[in-house]
């Protein structure tokens, strides 16, 4: 309805100045080349709103095709544009099915339709890196680190082709480089901190890793490659506060100790380590000292009373027991440690033995034999990461080289 308002208003404007211009008086005269034009003044106007609006039609005519080169550049680089998006999204989709010689072909396609750019070089890094064309993926890495823009991402795909190939010196070197073109990158400490557990830089491993047993074991390692004797003393004490529960850790601190003449405050942390996490060695490093069979026996019955109910703690009893020749004290803390839910090889050759100085129960022997042959393993120092066990201790898992990871603990 009010469309048709409008449109009748419009025209009753427009009849309306039609006829206000064909009542208009007076004539018009204009001479042109020796020629004269004489009108109305109606006929006049008319003639000259044709005139106004040829021309302006002529304008933009004349505009049109001196834009035509241009429109078509730009109609040429939206196709462009679009195809470009569209290979970018294929590139992408490739990436994630694995296809990587279809992802090296959108990419190398995005590449020529959108130019370089940090994403549709990253995309054709990637895309080679997938379709195990290393060589490729380098170039296109270096690329990108040449970029201010996007230096990291060159560095970060340049970082992992370099632990690719187990190139660990590189590796570290552009780990720096990433450091310095974006500082404080979250995933730069953990990998630089693997990099130095691998080269064996423990003190630098040291100062990447964050508090927490990794940090313990590598302030052992750190003191042990440690040549000024005031720094090694300085990371063994560091070590033993991190955690007391390590064994490497209080024995190597209890050493230090007992090499400076500190034999008492020596025997003070073992008896706190014995408290926390008994183990074999730390009986071994307090009965050093000790050279009698019952002085020996003594000796850990006052270590064992830091933790008198753990297996370990009735194990060493045992053991000292009869090396001193008190076989029924043995035989009593052996079968107390049974008792206690150990189950171990150890345990039942130790039963073997008392058996035998007791001799007066051959079977008994025998029978504790036949136990060892099908109990648990013994504990050894084990990776909680891959679950590799070893005999002897190392700060880095020699399986998986993850700093920290092994426990003493059984199978």
């Amino acid at each position: 309805m009010r469309g048709i308002i409008k449109i009748l208003l419009l025209s009753a404007v427009a009849a309306g100045i039609a006829l206000w211009v064909a009542e208009l008086p007076g004539r018009v005269v204009a001479e042109v080349a020796g020629y004269t034009v004489e009108t109305s003044t109606p006929v006049a106007l008319v003639a000259l709103t044709i005139v106004l609006v040829v021309g302006v039609l002529v304008l933009r005519g004349i505009g049109w095709l001196l834009r035509l080169p241009g429109m078509g550049g730009r109609w040429r680089a939206e196709r462009r544009r679009i195809g470009g998006e569209v290979a970018v999204t294929r590139t992408l989709v490739a990436i994630a099915a694995g296809a990587g010689n279809d992802a090296r072909r959108e990419a190398h396609k995005a590449r020529r339709l959108l130019g370089d750019s940090a994403q549709t070089l990253l995309l054709a890094a990637e895309a080679a890196r997938l379709a195990a064309r290393d060589d490729e993926a380098e170039v296109v890495f270096r690329a990108l680190a040449n970029r201010p823009d996007a230096a990291l991402l060159g560095y970060r795909g340049l970082f992992r082709l370099a632990v690719g190939r187990e190139d660990w010196a590189e590796a570290a070197s552009l780990a720096t480089q990433a450091e310095r073109a974006h500082p404080g990158a979250d995933w730069l400490r953990p990998e630089r901190s693997r990099l130095a557990v691998r080269a064996g830089n423990w003190l630098g491993a040291l100062e990447l890793t964050p508090r927490g047993p990794a940090s313990a074991a590598l302030a052992v390692a750190a003191a042990r490659a440690e040549t000024d004797p005031r720094k090694a003393a300085a990371l063994r004490k560091k070590a033993w506060k991190l955690d007391p529960a390590l064994t490497p850790a209080a024995l190597d601190y209890a050493q230090g100790l007992r090499d400076a003449g500190k034999e008492r405050t020596a025997q003070s942390v073992i008896r706190h380590a014995w408290t926390v996490a008994p183990h074999p060695d730390l009986a071994t490093f307090a009965l050093a000292p000790v050279t009698g069979p019952l002085d020996r026996a003594q000796a850990a019955q006052r270590l064992a009373g830091a933790n008198p109910e753990h297996p370990e703690s009735r194990l060493l009893l045992a053991r000292t027991a009869l090396e001193a020749g008190l076989v029924g004290e043995a035989r009593h803390q052996a079968d107390a440690a049974l008792g206690a839910g150990l189950h171990q090889r150890r345990l039942f050759l130790l039963q073997a033995e008392i058996a035998e100085a007791e001799g007066h129960d051959p079977a008994a022997g025998r029978a504790a034999l036949r136990q060892a042959a099908e109990a648990d393993p013994n504990s050894a120092w084990r990776c909680e990461s891959c679950h590799a066990a070893f005999p002897a201790w190392y700060a880095a898992c020699p399986a998986c080289s993850a700093a920290g990871s092994l426990r003493w603990k059984a199978g």
